[in-house]
């Protein structure tokens, strides 16, 4: 079959249905014309793929009976469902993909973080390079612990808050771009070192750990979360398997953006743990605990409810009908 010529001979009839496709509000001897219209494009269709295969214009007849489907099957979901699917399957469901990857993440952290400490540590001269003697010990004498009781509770826990989640979703926007989550990575635990070091050299370093575990839990791991969501879109396209590029960069990408409205989630938990909590006058056992709860829930509700929900087949994508199909075919 000459493709051209036919796609010429039916592009009229093509375009007619699109435009009625889009028209949200048909009369009804538009809806009549679509239903008739949408019959004819669904034959044409599949003569196309059984004859040629892939081509840009079958997508294009594709997407046009696609929508004209949708017209007349899609339903309005109440946004109250939609926001028990996204919380109990979409998201753990993501969260699930890429739970090995965020933790050889959180290795990597404290591997980079372990190493910068013992370097700063051992080497006198790389110490005091990291700037004037005084600046180092008002540091960790008083600016560390001083900066958890900066400001309000409320104005300290939100501040945490905006700075992280926009941290961890620069991880996942920028994912694609495959050296950002590895530079964010690095600064991260190169930050998490060289505090370290400094704390432990005025003997400080009991302080550095607790005040840093009640709300570092969770906060940490979220944030090797968003990295490891980023590098899973990175290597999308990388290596897309089956799928096309273009479809394993779609999939994935909303899959894995998905993760940034979790992380959000979790980063408020952590901000306000870390503003209404760490500078409480409480047993340090307890203010740990309450970070070890928060990130044993957060645990749970990956490895868990994720586990459920990816052996029920779900991705983390969104549906078909609200993403389109897979691949432009006729059904």
């Amino acid at each position: 079959m000459d493709l051209d010529a036919y796609a010429a001979a039916h592009g009229a009839e093509w375009d007619r249905l699109a435009q009625l496709a889009r028209n949200r509000r048909p009369s009804g001897p538009e809806a009549d014309e679509l239903i008739e219209r949408y019959q004819t494009g669904a034959s044409q269709l599949a003569t196309i793929r059984t004859t040629v295969g892939g081509s840009s214009q079958g997508e294009h007849l594709s997407l046009a009976l696609w929508r004209a489907r949708l017209l007349f099957t899609g339903v309005r979901r109440n946004p109250l469902h939609a926001l028990a699917l996204f919380a109990a399957v979409q998201l753990p469901a993501a969260l699930y993909r890429v739970r090995w990857l965020t933790l050889a993440v959180a290795v990597a952290t404290v591997a980079i973080a372990a190493a910068y400490f013992v370097w700063l540590s051992t080497d006198a001269r790389a110490f005091a390079a990291l700037g004037l003697p005084d600046d180092l010990q008002r540091y960790a004498e008083e600016d560390f612990v001083g900066y958890y009781s900066a400001s309000s509770e409320a104005g300290f826990a939100a501040q945490v808050w905006t700075n992280n989640a926009w941290i961890a979703a620069q991880c996942v926007m920028f994912g694609i771009l495959g050296l950002w989550v590895p530079y964010v990575v690095f600064q991260n635990a190169q930050g998490l070192g060289v505090s370290a070091a400094v704390m432990n050299h005025y003997d400080r370093l009991d302080q550095f750990f607790l005040y840093i575990s009640p709300h570092g839990q969770l906060e940490l791991y979220a944030i090797f979360l968003a990295a490891a969501a980023g590098l899973m879109i990175f290597w999308s396209w990388i290596a897309p398997g089956a799928r096309t590029r273009a479809q394993a960069l779609a999939q994935d990408g909303r899959a894995f953006f998905t993760i940034v409205v979790g992380m959000t989630v979790a980063l408020l938990v952590s901000g306000i743990i870390e503003g209404f909590v760490t500078r409480q006058d409480w047993p340090w056992p307890v203010k740990i605990g309450i970070g070890t709860l928060a990130l044993s829930a957060f645990l749970v509700y990956q490895w868990v409810v994720g586990r459920r929900a990816s052996r029920a087949g779900e991705t983390g994508d969104l549906e078909e009908y609200e993403t389109g199909a897979r691949r432009a075919v006729s059904v």
